[in-house]
């Protein structure tokens, strides 16, 4: 079996930049596609909350953060990946371990209220993000903004 059988196009990309071509990627770890076809075949598979669960602590530990930390949190993305692109076709989803008292200390630690706006309408929105975008973009040229990353804080809050 060939690696993107196994690990989707991105995963088997991010191995091979790993162990082959030594690059400096940051700590992951990938859920194998056979995971994904014993869930279509019998629904979730019983032994895969441990595993991930597992590699959860493995990647709190090497970044030195923990998911939902109040004062500094670690933060993830999720993306699918299939043996060929779709683009279009699946999310991502970004900023995985914000909450409302993590996206606080993700303000505090980086010093920039923005980084906390910003980040929180990238997870909350993440699937309408183009739609929404552009709903920004509208707001900003309204305000006389030049762009989404210049308005105020309080612009960019949603209701």
């Amino acid at each position: 079996m060939q690696m993107k059988d196994l690990l989707g196009g991105k995963g088997a990309n991010l191995a091979e930049m790993t162990s082959v071509l030594k690059l400096p990627v940051p700590p992951g770890f990938t859920i194998s596609t056979d995971a994904c076809r014993d869930y279509m075949v019998g629904g979730w598979p019983k032994s895969i909350d441990a595993e991930i669960k597992s590699h959860i602590a493995k990647l709190e530990k090497a970044m030195k953060r923990k998911l939902g930390d109040p004062s500094d949190p670690l933060l993830v993305s999720v993306r699918s990946g299939a043996k060929f692109s779709m683009p279009g076709m699946m999310d991502t989803v970004l900023n995985l371990g914000l909450n409302d008292k993590s996206v606080k200390g993700l303000a505090k630690v980086t010093g920039d209220e923005r980084v906390r706006t910003n980040r929180a309408v990238v997870f909350d929105h993440g699937g309408a993000s183009g739609v929404y975008r552009s709903l920004l973009q509208a707001t900003g040229a309204e305000l006389g903004a030049d762009g989404v990353t210049r308005l105020s804080c309080g612009a960019r809050r949603t209701p």
